[in-house]
């Protein structure tokens, strides 16, 4: 459990409840939104329990607090999607957004990937918050 509890973001149910008590949606949606009150994400129509980063948790999208079952390990780690590699409008994203980056790059091309990252992220969010990301995101 910790080890998902530090793939995910602060935000994501993983880091309360167990795999299987949520559900995981393929992308940040409106339909999703953070519960102070329980402290993750939760659908806002059926207030189910909602990840929104199904490669941080390493399970498909799936209803899987609604009753759907959980995948065999040989089918959980999904990639990083083309969206998830878009850099966010929100900094709460970037630790995400960091990740997708660092999965989808070759093993020759993880300096080079991290390099631009940081570029990038430094520019929309200043250094503080991109050099933060940046060592949780690295420390794990």
């Amino acid at each position: 459990m910790n080890d998902l509890r530090d793939a995910t973001c602060v935000a994501c149910p993983a880091q309360r409840l167990a795999v299987g008590a949520f559900d995981v949606s393929d992308r940040p949606r409106v339909e999703s939104r953070y519960d102070p009150d329980l402290g993750y994400r939760v659908d806002r129509a059926t207030r189910t329990p909602t990840c929104v980063h199904p490669y941080r948790v390493g399970l498909p999208p799936g209803r899987y607090a609604s009753g759907e079952p959980l995948p065999a390990d040989g089918d959980r780690r999904p990639a990083p999607t083309e969206e998830d590699l878009v850099l966010p409008d929100d900094v709460t994203l970037l630790e995400a957004w960091l990740i997708a980056v660092v999965r989808r790059a070759p093993a020759p091309e993880l300096a080079r990937a991290l390099r631009a990252a940081e570029e990038r992220a430094a520019a929309r969010f200043g250094t503080a918050a991109t050099v933060d990301a940046l060592r949780r995101v690295l420390a794990g």
